[in-house]
């Protein structure tokens, strides 16, 4: 990979990386102080299914017309039209975004009775409605900040909501509003968040320049793209939903600690997805795309298995260190899930090529597989091992869908596998299933194992790591 290429990726992948991770990582850090705050896992898990029918909701509102606009912006040099494609792409999700308001609206009581597990919360899906509308809308209005790679503004935003929000959240949760607390106090960040945005990007957006003929090549692109948040929502929010069904809303509130602390790795996917968009696109036209594209999939595997494999040695002693009570016996499910969105990082740098040659549909296809094989495993694991079958029932659907990915991939010779990626990833399997059926239990042995793996890991690229230091001294030396 160029230099030129790989410091574009860099600098994206740490100045926008930087500023998810500051609106991820206080939540994070809030958690243990959170369930401190909840009477029980019950209240957890009810507050917290709010923000999986939320993620539903906006997923039908946006309908895949970020990532559409996000395309079409760079497609031509014309700041006009690029106006165009922005206004167009906003009023569309207003109005879709109002018309799942309504409809949320309308059937309040099937909500509260499916995703919250009682008729009792109508009350909570006016907020989960009203959350919905200001979310997808927000993605719209402040996604021109990215596109003009505006780094200063998208850091001090991704810092200001999420305090903002739990400054709002912790005294309504000291006065008993454990329920609503923390979706009401989304809602008044999001909203601010909108505000400002707005003023920032107004010049972006009119009226005025909706036009129909630019709605088309946007649908083109974002209509199969809604499938495809449909299926990250069955992988990352719907088993919480079959856990309240199958088992309890305490479960389903274990499982929701445990899947934020094992979503810690969202910290390295988020740093990704911030810099990903705009290098992919920028680059896109580059000879050695494919070349280039592999090779940042391989890297960002090997970092994601290195990290992960210390996350399984350590979970249990970390729980115990953060939490108390029925809340430890989630340490189970959080190095699956932990490693859960690394790969659905991979596949996204994957399936990105399908994106670049504007065929979206295969993702659609790809990850309904993984999506199938996730909900009968939920289905068939969960009333069988409890919670942690619902967090394998997710890792293993993600790398169904990154296995079948590829192999297409690499027939249309749009990405080169090595064949020291495929012995990582058989190290990385032997390793896990080590840990759980002999050395869980054992915090030094599962460390040392972690050790070895990462040591045969580094062995694998040692060519790699030596040309990346050599090329530091060299620059350091200039």
């Amino acid at each position: 990979m160029e230099k030129s290429k790989f410091k574009l990726f860099i600098e994206n992948f740490l100045v926008y990386g930087f500023g998810g991770i500051i609106s991820k990582i206080i939540p994070l850090i809030m958690v243990p102080i959170v369930t401190r705050l909840m009477p029980d896992s019950s209240s957890y898990g009810i507050s917290d299914l709010s923000n999986t029918v939320i993620q539903f909701g906006s997923a039908l509102a946006i309908m895949g017309m970020y990532d559409a606009m996000y395309r079409m912006f760079f497609e031509r040099e014309d700041e006009e039209y690029k106006k165009d494609i922005c206004s167009t792409a906003l009023l569309f999700t207003i109005g879709t975004s109002l018309i799942i308001f309504v409809v949320m609206l309308l059937i309040k009581g099937t909500i509260s009775q499916y995703a919250f597990g009682s008729r009792n919360y109508d009350y909570l899906v006016y907020i989960t409605a009203i959350a919905t509308l200001v979310g997808a809308t927000n993605s719209i209005v402040s996604a021109p900040t990215r596109m003009q790679n505006k780094r200063k503004v998208f850091l001090v935003m991704n810092t200001v909501s999420p305090v903002l929000s739990y400054s709002i959240a912790i005294p309504l949760l000291l006065s008993g509003h454990y329920i609503i607390a923390l979706p009401l106090a989304a809602v008044i960040a999001g909203i601010s968040s909108e505000c400002v945005f707005y003023i920032l990007n107004r010049k972006w957006f009119s009226v005025g320049r909706f036009h129909k003929e630019y709605l088309k090549p946007l649908l083109m692109i974002a209509i199969p793209l809604l499938p495809n948040f449909l299926i990250y929502w069955i992988f990352n929010s719907c088993d919480k939903l079959m856990i309240v069904n199958l088992i309890n809303a305490g479960a389903s509130g274990i499982y929701s600690v445990g899947s934020k602390l094992g979503h810690a790795s969202q910290l390295i996917y988020t740093a990704f997805a911030g810099g990903w968009q705009f290098f992919a696109f920028s680059t896109m036209k580059e000879k050695d795309q494919v070349k280039s594209n592999s090779l940042i999939f391989e890297y960002l595997g090997i970092i994601s298995f290195a990290c992960t494999t210390f996350v399984f040695a350590w979970a249990h002693t970390i729980y115990g260190m953060l939490f108390e009570g029925e809340y430890v016996s989630g340490f189970i499910i959080a190095p699956y899930l932990f490693l859960a969105p690394l790969l659905q990082m991979l596949f996204q740098v994957a399936c990105n090529q399908f994106l670049v040659i504007k065929k979206t549909w295969p993702n659609m296809f790809i990850l309904s597989s993984g999506a199938i094989i996730n909900v009968f495993l939920n289905l068939w694991l969960i009333p069988k091992v409890g919670i942690e079958g619902a967090a394998i029932a997710t890792l293993i659907g993600y790398a169904v869908a990154d296995v079948i990915c590829i192999f297409i991939l690499c027939k249309m010779k749009l990405h080169i596998l090595s064949l020291r990626f495929v012995l990582a990833v058989f190290v990385m399997l032997v390793f896990i299933l080590i840990w759980r059926f002999v050395t869980m239990d054992d915090v030094l042995i599962s460390t040392g194992l972690a050790g070895l793996s990462v040591l045969i890991f580094v062995w694998l690229y040692r060519l790699d790591l030596k040309s990346l230091l050599k090329g530091k001294r060299n620059e350091e030396n200039a």
